[in-house]
């Protein structure tokens, strides 16, 4: 009695305070009604995510990996909207937390359509927490890359972007794997972003993925000259792979 008057004193207190309740969990869902839910993934689409909220807003820079397959909400407490499962194009699921509110958090997502968002209630032991503060700058007019780490700057390079017709989009993505290439010879690795194309619903037979990658040669540095992928050189390539999943990268 007593533990249960403290928190109800405890609730009363903060809202005589002016504080905000923090939601508790979900309803529990069967798994027929998470199995009709749109998976979260490069391939998907959610029509019903809520848009990146606060773009220019620094983040924490927490990252976090499900263990198992988590429900999606359109806000902390609010309606099931999508699953996002463990793994994305063969990687380990890694997204990052753009909002906290008690067991809480909101993520960006790496669905169509682009920069949008989504909530997932991770008591501890349903996630795996990391800290990630490096962050990727691409700046389309200026042709530029950079790689940050806090306050201090790693590296940055020219690079070549979406052509006119094939603009690459722009916004708050993330990288959500890292592919070994096995069918091009353009580049020993892609990084494939959370953003799609906004001019190819789908592109050589993928989802029309934005990525990062080099190319053959660098006559592509300083120019718009792909389908909306970012053409990097090799050195920003052997950069950018030694980054964390979930890396944020904003183009603007």
């Amino acid at each position: 009695m007593l533990a249960v008057g403290a928190i109800a004193l405890l609730t009363l207190l903060t809202s005589a305070c002016g504080g905000e309740e923090v939601p508790g969990a979900p309803q529990a869902l069967s798994a027929e009604e998470i199995a009709a839910l749109p998976e979260a993934t490069t391939y998907g689409k959610v029509p019903d995510a809520p848009e990146d909220p606060r773009p220019n807003e620094a983040v924490a820079g927490e990252v976090i990996h499900p263990e198992d397959e988590l429900v999606v909400y359109a806000a902390a407490g609010s309606d099931p909207i999508a699953r996002l499962p463990v793994k994305q194009i063969e990687s380990p699921t890694w997204v990052p937390v753009i909002e906290r509110q008690g067991d809480w958090a909101q993520i960006l997502l790496p669905s169509r359509p682009n920069t949008s968002a989504g909530w997932v209630h991770v008591p501890e032991g349903t996630v795996e927490s990391a800290n990630n503060d490096y962050i990727v700058h691409v700046d389309l007019a200026a042709y530029q890359l950079r790689i940050t780490k806090g306050d201090e700057q790693i590296g940055e390079w020219k690079v070549g972007i979406g052509k006119p017709e094939y603009p690459t989009p722009k916004g708050r993505a993330f990288i959500i794997a890292s592919i070994a290439e096995t069918e091009n010879t353009y580049s020993p690795i892609v990084l494939p972003l959370s953003s799609h194309s906004d001019s190819h619903e789908t592109f050589g037979g993928g989802p029309g993925t934005v990525g990062i990658h080099t190319w053959p040669d660098n006559s592509f540095v300083g120019k718009a000259n792909s389908d909306g992928c970012i053409r990097v050189t090799k050195e920003a390539l052997d950069r950018l792979v030694k980054l964390p999943l979930g890396t944020i990268v904003n183009v603007a």
